[in-house]
């Protein structure tokens, strides 16, 4: 493996929204979602992640709709969704405002009617009768791509590059990464890269993937989320949260980071919501998943916010409210962890310990330092309220509460709700 590449500087502050947006609006269109752009800014959000955007196989479609993950064409939009002019204006738009945009690239495999099926039947892998099979037993709608063959390799970069050349857009999150040979993904960056400074989502967790953390600027925290899920149902205890997170910051290369969420299309759909998976959980991972050593995502609808399993395969409309309850949630913290020193990803100059109290077995505290500024996140992961001290030497004087903007002494008695959470910075 060749040395890591690096993220863009930006990268290290930034936070990702994911957009479904079949399900976003009941048109399920560029247009249509591009009314919500200036509501995302104003929250905070960074970097609009859209679930893929090519149009979906017929051959062995599920459901109505199909799916997303199931391409007839690399470098086509699908028409439900709008043009392909349409779609370089909602980028445009995006970046106006002063997002990015990444699109959702599926490398590892097509829909069977892909236009490579016919033209490019080499691409694939194929049984002994020479049919075409999918990668895996229950993913019947997809056929498996071989990267085994430079042909495809070349194929597959230049659909890539047409995106960015194209269309303009400022990265890709890569589907089931770790499926794909981790040597395509260094090629593919390579030449990508020379075209413009590019962000690299990967799906795969740099717990069991390490060599692919050296292609991508940030992975997923499956890792997490099934400990953090686990925790919740089973009422355990605080040590196995440190345990996974420890495990994390051992892991390499550095600068890599990994991208914290309670919830998104997969989760949504295939494994309930955040509030089934974590119930009151839910908000306070939400605040550790902003503030932790990592790159906060959100799934479309968390502001809402949204209670219910949206369908994978078939029109399943969000239901905006006028005001979406927690978008000034999210505003406190996006903005907060944009703008304070210490809240920076992967940054040498920021350390980060966790932190005694008089409540161990309850409340999960830790500390960000930089030169610049401190930042002590308090998390209640109990059901019980609880009145507390810190008892760290290491943090003194006097601190502002982000959410009530009252002036704190860390010597107080602290008083926190049953699954609350409190920030306090200087």
């Amino acid at each position: 493996m060749q040395a890591s590449f690096r993220p863009a500087p930006w990268v290290h502050r930034t936070n990702i929204y994911e957009v479904n947006l079949r399900q976003y609006t009941a048109e399920g269109t560029f247009e249509a979602f591009s009314r919500h752009l200036p509501r995302l800014k104003d929250m905070g959000v960074e970097v609009i992640w859209l679930m893929p955007v090519t149009p979906i196989s017929v051959e062995n479609r599920k459901g109505t709709l199909g799916s997303y993950y199931a391409c007839s064409s690399y470098v086509q939009t699908n028409p439900e969704f709008g043009t392909l002019s349409q779609f370089k204006f909602l980028v445009q738009q995006i970046q106006e405002l002063g997002m990015k945009v990444i699109i959702d690239w599926v490398a590892n495999h097509t829909g069977w009617d892909h236009e490579w099926t016919e033209r490019h039947p080499e691409f694939y892998h194929r049984n002994p009768d020479g049919s075409f099979r999918p990668p895996v037993e229950n993913w019947e709608d997809v056929i498996h791509l071989n990267f085994g063959n430079p042909a495809t390799r070349d194929a597959m970069v230049a659909a890539m590059r047409f995106w960015v050349e194209e269309c303009g857009i400022d990265g890709f999150r890569c589907d089931m990464a770790m499926l794909v040979p981790v040597d395509f993904w260094a090629q593919a960056r390579q030449q990508l890269d020379q075209l413009k400074e590019l962000f690299w989502l990967g799906e795969f967790d740099q717990w069991g993937d390490e060599p692919y953390a050296h292609v991508f600027d940030v992975s997923y925290s499956w890792h997490w989320m099934h400990v953090s899920q686990e925790f919740f149902k089973q009422k355990g205890r605080l040590h196995q949260l440190d345990t996974a997170l420890s495990g994390y910051a051992q892991k390499k290369p550095y600068p890599h980071m990994r991208s914290f969420f309670t919830s998104n299309h997969d989760e949504n759909s295939w494994n309930g919501t955040e509030y089934e998976k974590y119930g009151p959980m839910a908000l306070p991972l939400a605040v550790f998943s902003c503030t932790w050593n990592g790159i906060p995502l959100i799934y479309s609808g968390q502001e809402i916010p949204n209670h219910k399993r949206l369908l994978f395969f078939d029109k399943d409309e969000i239901k905006w409210d006028k005001e979406p309850a927690l978008h000034s949630f999210y505003k406190t913290l996006l903005e907060f962890r944009k703008e304070h020193p210490a809240m920076a990803a992967a940054d040498h100059h920021v350390i980060i310990w966790r932190l005694a109290t008089t409540r161990q077995d309850d409340l999960f505290v830790f500390v960000r330092k930089s030169l610049k500024g401190q930042v002590i996140v308090i998390l209640n992961f109990s059901e019980k309220k609880h009145s507390f001290h810190l008892t760290d030497q290491r943090v003194k004087g006097e601190w502002t509460d982000l959410f009530t903007n009252e002036t704190r002494e860390v010597t107080d008695s602290f008083h926190i709700k049953p699954w609350g959470y409190i920030i306090l910075y200087k």
